[in-house]
């Protein structure tokens, strides 16, 4: 058992638990504060949300002695909160709920959409209430009922808050963890980037704002080598044209403009197909062989939106007649599509992509005329056939350990 003290809803707590025992169970049964409901325990339905230090988290897969030092709010602890009670009366008035079982994680991610959101669009609140499940209502009008309180609150001239007021960086509650460094577990944030950080790329109103810094959920790196000088892999990669003919699923819309072009890619996943609509900023350093794609995009279909920032150099090879291309990614996916997000899957399909991609690079660089008929990549990039390439890929190399060669 370990000891730790919370507040509580505004109440000082210190009790014992498990090390191994969630913060929703901890409430529920130490503290008896049931409000907090368990649905998948998966930090997947949204059922158990409540607010730690001020940021919506999942409770079910957050342990009660991480939390030592933190605040915690529950439903409970909003009784006297005044956008949840306008928050309340409008789930009433729009028939938001019926059974009540995802409504206490629903309103307390719903107080948080009211906070930071300026204008009450339907798209961004989907997107934003993405990650709160509800088995009966078909969710009408609990997007109908959070419009009508951001909209409310705005025409009575109530600003909305950037980040939520959230000054810090990384997992909520962190730095409170006992034996935390101070100032190791959290970074403060300038005050200027605080609402880029805070809020969606669904909800920005402008590209710009959409193509600046984010947070990226992962990352990986890849690297690759092509059959000829760096100067003329240098030049391959100055035309946009030509290196979106190498990657599968993508299309640019009209001519690049200065530094940024429109564009599209499509992604089959199974009997799911989405298509990006999205725009991408490139800048490149001819001093040090280096650029940078920052691009975001979204399927209208899913309301998924995505963003990401590809950073690539370009190194002599061995013999100086190729050329080493290294490739480091990050992203951020938020709506319906997150669940296949997960980084080992992102990851093996990252893996197969660069090949294909250095494979149809390969081929264009080896045509004697630049302009020549290209055999295309497919019009959609398969994710699963590369999931299913890349699985046979670590199997193979499984089997070759396993045997010794």
């Amino acid at each position: 058992m370990r000891s730790l003290t919370l507040t509580v809803n505004d109440r000082p707590v210190t009790a014992t638990a498990e090390p191994r025992t969630h913060l929703a169970d901890f409430l529920r049964e130490t503290l008896d504060l049931t409000g907090t409901h368990l649905g998948c325990e998966h930090g997947v339905c949204g059922a158990c949300t409540l607010l730690l230090d001020g940021m919506p988290v999942r409770s079910c897969i957050t342990y009660a002695v991480a939390c030592h030092g933190a605040a915690v709010t529950t439903i409970e602890g909003l009784d006297d909160d005044e956008i949840a009670n306008e928050l309340r009366a409008a789930f009433s008035r729009e028939h938001g709920l019926q059974c009540g079982y995802c409504t206490p994680g629903m309103l307390i991610s719903a107080r948080d959409v009211v906070l930071r959101f300026e204008e009450a669009r339907e798209t961004d609140i989907r997107v934003a209430m993405s990650g709160n499940l509800c088995r009966c209502t078909g969710y009408v009008g609990i997007i109908r009922a959070i419009e009508d309180v951001i909209a409310s609150r705005r025409s009575r001239g109530i600003a909305p808050v950037a980040g939520a007021g959230r000054t810090t960086l990384g997992p909520a509650g962190c730095g409170h963890a006992p034996g935390a460094v101070e100032g190791s577990a959290h970074t403060a944030l300038p005050a200027a980037p605080v609402g880029d950080v805070g809020a969606d790329t669904a909800i920005a109103r402008t590209e710009e704002e959409r193509l600046g810094a984010f947070i990226p959920q992962a990352t990986f790196e890849q690297s690759f080598v092509v059959s000829h000088p760096r100067a003329e892999v240098w030049a391959f990669f100055a035309d946009i044209r030509e290196v979106a003919a190498c990657l599968p699923g993508v299309a640019l819309r009209g001519a690049p403009h200065d530094r940024s072009v429109a564009g599209k890619m499509r992604v089959k996943v199974g009997p799911i197909l989405a298509e990006f609509h999205g725009t991408a900023e490139i800048d490149r350093d001819p001093s040090t062989y280096s650029g940078t794609i920052r691009g975001v995009g979204r399927d209208a279909r899913s309301t998924s939106a995505t963003r990401g920032t590809i950073t690539y150099r370009l190194e002599p090879g061995a013999d100086l007649r190729s050329t080493q291309v290294r490739l480091s990614a990050g992203y951020t996916l938020t709506g319906p599509l997150v669940q296949f997000s997960r980084s080992r899957l992102v990851a093996d399909i990252a893996d197969s992509l660069t090949r294909t991609f250095a494979q149809n690079l390969e081929a264009r660089l080896a045509a004697a005329d630049r302009f020549a008929p290209f055999s295309a990549p497919a019009s959609e990039l398969n994710a699963a056939r590369l999931i299913f390439s890349a699985l046979a890929q670590r199997l193979k190399a499984w089997l070759g350990r396993l045997l010794g060669r």
